[in-house]
C-alpha cells in the first residue's frame, strides 16, 4: 500500500520532483536559446529566474492553501465546533488523505458530543422518575399524609433500587471506557448457571410488578405475561468464561427480549457447544416485530433507545439505551463476538464465547 502511495501520480513527491525537472529544462532552454541569439546572459538568467519563481509560487500555493484551511479548521474542532470541514478530501494525493482524516475525526468527535447529550439527556430522565417518586413517598410520610407502613417502605425502596440500578449500569459504562476490567474466567456447568440467570429475570419481573407496577431501570423488566424458555444441549454441556460478565449478557439480552416480545409472548435461551474447547454459542430468540437488517448495525451502539421498533407494555420506556452496548463490550472482552441474526420470526441474537484460550 505505501509503495502504491509513493507511485501515484499526483502525489506531492511527484509535483516537486516535476517542479525540479521543468525548472531545469526551462534554464536550459534559455541557455540554449541565448547561445543561439547571441543574448546577453545575464538577461537569460533573469529571465530563468523569474519563470521559475512563477512555478514555484503556483505549485506552493496549490500546496499551502489546503494547509491553511485544514489548520482553520482544526482549530475550530479545538474550540468544540465540530460542524466545520476540510474541503478537497478527493484530492489524490496526501493532502487529500489528511484532509479524509480529519473530516472523519470530526464526524467522530461530532457523534461523540451527540452522544454525551444525548447521555446526560437519559441520565437526567432516567433519574428524574425515581428521585421524583421517593420524594413524594418521603414528603408524606413526614407530613403524615401516610403512615411508614411496610407498603409504603417498599416502594421507597424499590425507587432506591432502581437509582441503585441505574449507577450500576453508568459504573459499568465508565468501566467499559477505561478498559480497566480483568476478567476472572473459569470452567462452569451452563444449565445450572443459565437457569440462575432466567430465574433471576422471572422473579424480578414479579417483583417489580408486586411493587405497584412501576417501570423498572436497566436491565430490569416489568411484565410477568412473558414465557422463558432455556434450551442446552447436551445437559451437561460446561463453558469457559466470566461467570460475571456473561451474566451480564444474559440479562440484557433477556432485558430486551423481554420489552420487545408480544402479549404472552416466548424467550427462549439456547446454548450449544462451540467449535473449540469450552467455548459456547449461545442465542436469544424472541417473537416480537424483530430488527430490520439495515438497523443490525445500530443494535449494540450505546444510548439506542428502542427506535427501531417501540418496546410493548404500558411500562415499558426504553431503557438507557445501554445494555446491549454493555453486553458487546463484555462479549468482545471475552474476545466473542456479538450480533443480530437471520430470523424467520421475532428477533435472534447470537453470541459466540472462545472458551479456553
Amino acid at each position: 500500500m505505501q509503495a502504491l502511495q509513493e507511485l501515484r501520480p499526483f502525489s506531492i513527491k511527484t509535483k516537486l520532483g516535476t517542479l525540479v525537472v521543468v525548472s531545469v529544462f526551462i534554464t536550459t532552454g534559455l541557455l540554449m536559446i541565448a547561445v543561439r541569439t547571441e543574448t546577453e546572459l545575464r538577461f537569460i538568467t533573469v529571465f530563468s529566474v523569474i519563470a521559475t519563481l512563477l512555478i514555484t509560487q503556483f505549485v506552493a500555493h496549490s500546496l499551502t492553501a489546503p494547509l491553511d484551511e485544514m489548520n482553520t479548521v482544526a482549530r475550530s474542532i479545538s474550540h468544540g465546533d465540530y460542524t466545520r470541514r476540510v474541503r478537497g478530501a478527493d484530492r489524490r494525493d496526501e493532502l487529500g488523505d489528511l484532509a479524509s482524516t480529519i473530516n472523519r475525526m470530526a464526524d467522530d468527535l461530532e457523534a461523540q458530543e451527540q452522544h454525551r447529550k444525548e447521555l446526560v439527556a437519559n441520565v437526567s430522565h432516567e433519574l428524574r422518575t425515581p428521585i421524583a417518586a421517593l420524594r413524594a413517598v418521603l414528603e408524606n410520610v413526614v407530613d403524615g399524609v401516610s403512615e411508614a407502613d411496610p407498603e409504603t417502605m417498599r416502594t421507597a425502596l424499590k425507587q432506591t433500587e432502581r437509582l441503585g440500578r441505574l449507577v450500576e449500569t453508568l459504573l459499568d459504562l465508565s468501566r467499559l471506557d477505561n478498559g480497566v476490567v480483568p476478567l476472572r474466567a473459569r470452567r462452569f456447568e451452563v444449565w445450572p448457571y443459565l437457569s440462575g440467570v432466567l430465574k433471576e429475570a422471572q422473579l424480578s419481573g414479579a417483583a417489580s410488578v408486586q411493587r405497584q407496577g412501576m417501570p423498572s431501570g436497566s436491565g430490569r423488566h416489568t411484565r410477568t405475561d412473558v414465557h422463558l424458555h432455556l434450551d442446552v444441549t447436551p445437559p451437561e454441556l460446561t463453558a469457559h468464561a466470566d461467570a460475571e460478565r456473561l451474566h451480564q449478557v444474559v440479562a440484557n439480552l433477556i432485558d430486551n427480549a423481554v420489552k420487545h416480545s408480544p402479549p404472552h409472548g416466548r424467550v427462549t435461551v439456547r446454548a450449544r457447544r462451540g467449535p473449540t474447547p469450552e467455548s459456547l454459542d449461545l442465542e436469544v430468540l424472541d417473537e416480537g416485530p424483530g430488527i430490520p437488517e439495515s438497523e443490525w448495525h445500530r443494535v449494540f451502539e450505546r444510548f439506542n433507545r428502542g427506535a427501531v421498533v417501540k418496546p410493548h407494555g404500558p411500562d415499558s420506556d426504553g431503557g438507557t439505551g445501554l445494555g446491549l452496548a454493555i453486553a458487546r463490550w463484555a462479549v468482545e472482552l471475552h474476545g466473542g463476538r456479538i450480533g443480530v441474526a437471520e430470523s424467520t420470526r421475532g428477533c435472534r441474537i447470537q453470541v459466540t464465547l472462545p472458551g479456553i484460550p
